[in-house]
């Protein structure tokens, strides 16, 4: 799941969402841009705690009274800024086999978080959400669906006889970006290109071995 701030690019069901959420374009969809920038503007700065609508009625020049109307409250704009992030439009590695896929998405994960600049707004979210519930669902939503468009690495590894047909994609993809995020955001030690491709073959080789297959009913 770049020099601007934007939500998580890394390696995502859509939780409920709150008023000021619809997708149209034109002056509704700048409108919503510019209010996401602010909202991510202002985690970075003065974190979820310290974040207000008054702050983001400044920064995003829309009307206070607007933002409660549209959006009900900070967390409704918080919501909708993450909601607004997961419809970019990336999608994951295709380098021809289930190996370079897998490394290829860890050292994405990992050099989304290599700038400070670029890591503040996601790591700012994540934050929020150990304080939010309607962030963490948002965020939650987030991965979601970024984990579903990975899917599509082990369906074409499953048509090249890589994997087994019942393996679990989204267990498979999670075993190769947890190890990263448990060093970011708990540990907080140093991620690089060496721990990506540990992370990636440690879930590749465990894969194989069937540890992500699904159940299947006895005959």
């Amino acid at each position: 799941m770049t020099g601007q701030r934007t939500a998580p690019e890394t390696d995502l069901p859509t939780p409920p969402l709150a008023p000021g959420t619809r997708r149209p374009g034109g002056r509704t969809a700048r409108t919503r841009a510019a209010v996401r920038d602010a909202v991510l503007n202002g985690l970075v700065e003065h974190g979820y705690p310290a974040l207000t609508v008054e702050y983001v009625a400044e920064h995003s020049g829309i009307h206070k009274t607007t933002l409660y109307r549209r959006w009900g409250n900070l967390e409704g704009l918080l919501v909708d800024a993450l909601d607004l992030a997961g419809e970019d439009t990336w999608t994951p590695p295709d380098t021809g086999s289930l190996e370079g896929d897998l490394r290829a998405l860890a050292h994405t994960t990992a050099s989304s978080f290599e700038d400070p600049a670029a890591a503040a707004a996601p790591t700012a979210f994540i934050a929020a959400a150990f304080q939010s519930e309607r962030a963490a669902e948002a965020l939650n939503a987030f991965y979601a669906k970024r984990f579903d468009r990975c899917e599509a690495i082990v369906a074409r590894a499953v048509s090249r006889n890589e994997l087994d047909r019942h393996t679990d994609a989204g267990a498979l993809i999670r075993a190769v970006v947890s190890p990263l995020f448990l060093r970011l955001f708990i540990t907080r030690e140093p991620v690089d290109g060496t721990l990506a491709d540990q992370s990636a073959d440690a879930a590749l080789a465990a894969a194989r071995a069937g540890v992500f297959n699904t159940p299947t009913e006895s005959a």
